[in-house]
């Protein structure tokens, strides 16, 4: 074929899980260069589990087993559930949000493509509220050496201040809360780099080549990936204009936690997310505004887990109100 137009072969649901997964590992790699190699070993039992339960689940359904495993959906939400939780979390934990997230917010709904929220989020969500020390435990970057992450990871003794630091998100709340002075004075801390937590920004960044990747690859789409850091960014911008001493800039905000994280491989989530082209823009935006406001004001460092629940709740009406026209139609209201 010669001349255009093209017809593109429709990718399958494995390709693209792979190309998420293979995204991934600029991030997991920084991570290891950074932090250190434990949390390769809770990818690992993520892994092994998340297929499991997968497999467990497809065979009470009645449902083709390989197939299912095959897809790679598990293995997805397995990393993400991992990359977003503490390196050093114990291991019980990750058994325990793999479980919730395959069994009770994937499957009891369905199974793939009919969950209404992000299984990844809903077990963190679970998993912050029910462990809030243990999933507050995250270790300086270059702090521990892999022996002690793995003693820490498989049960071995968790004395908290010995070898955990606050991370940049809540030195940063807990230095403006207590009165500690200005944002200047709080980042003199050890806990902070250039421009987010010391190591993580690395970590960061590599989040970001991930995403460009799947934007190159076309397996996202910019809608949601622009939006929710323009979101983000903007009104973190509004309340740093208004008061630079007490609100952190833009760029501390996308360059700490897991914003780039969120931005291209959780927000662009296909199955709980907004399908309209309009309402990408809005439900990834909305994620953003939300996340900043909890991280400002909320009782959690961190909101974008709980921002993307609130929004996967709101996606039935965005997608209602955001339909674009009917072809050869000028607006989106049937004659």
């Amino acid at each position: 074929m010669i001349h255009s137009p093209y017809i593109r072969k429709p990718a399958s649901v494995s390709s693209v899980m792979l190309t998420v997964l293979l995204a991934l590992i600029p991030g997991i790699a920084m991570y290891v260069w950074q932090v250190g190699a434990g949390i390769l070993v809770n990818l690992l039992i993520a892994t092994i589990v998340a297929v499991a339960a997968e497999a467990l689940v497809l065979k009470l359904r009645g449902r083709p087993v390989l197939l299912g495993i095959g897809d790679l959906s598990a293995v997805v939400t397995a990393w993400l559930i991992v990359l977003c939780f503490p390196p050093i979390v114990p291991w019980w934990i990750t058994v325990i949000a793999v479980l919730v997230a395959i069994i009770a917010v994937k499957h009891l709904y369905g199974g793939l493509g009919q969950n209404p929220f992000n299984p990844a989020m809903v077990a963190y969500c679970a998993m912050i509220v029910a462990y809030p020390s243990l999933m507050s435990q995250w270790p300086p970057a270059g702090g521990l050496d892999f022996q002690t992450q793995l003693g820490l990871i498989l049960g071995g003794m968790r004395d908290i201040d010995a070898v955990t630091a606050a991370t940049a998100l809540d030195a940063m709340r807990t230095g403006l809360r207590t009165g500690a002075g200005t944002i200047d004075a709080v980042m003199t801390q050890p806990t902070f780099g250039t421009l987010g937590g010391r190591g993580y920004e690395w970590i960061a960044l590599g989040y970001l080549v991930g995403g460009l990747i799947l934007l190159f690859r076309r397996t996202i789409t910019w809608h949601m990936p622009v939006a929710f850091i323009v979101g983000l960014a903007s009104t973190a911008c509004l309340f740093w204009l208004f008061n630079p001493a007490q609100f952190a800039s833009p760029l501390f905000h996308l360059a700490s936690g897991g914003a780039m994280l969120a931005a291209f491989f959780i927000v662009t989530d296909p199955v709980s997310g907004a399908t309209t082209p309009r309402g990408k823009l809005i439900f990834a935006a909305g994620i953003g505004i939300l996340a900043y406001l909890i991280r400002a004001f909320g009782a959690f460092p961190e909101g974008i887990a709980f921002a993307v629940l609130l929004m996967n709740m709101c996606v039935p009406l965005i997608d209602m109100k955001t339909q674009p026209p009917v072809f050869g139609q000028r607006s989106r209201k049937l004659p």
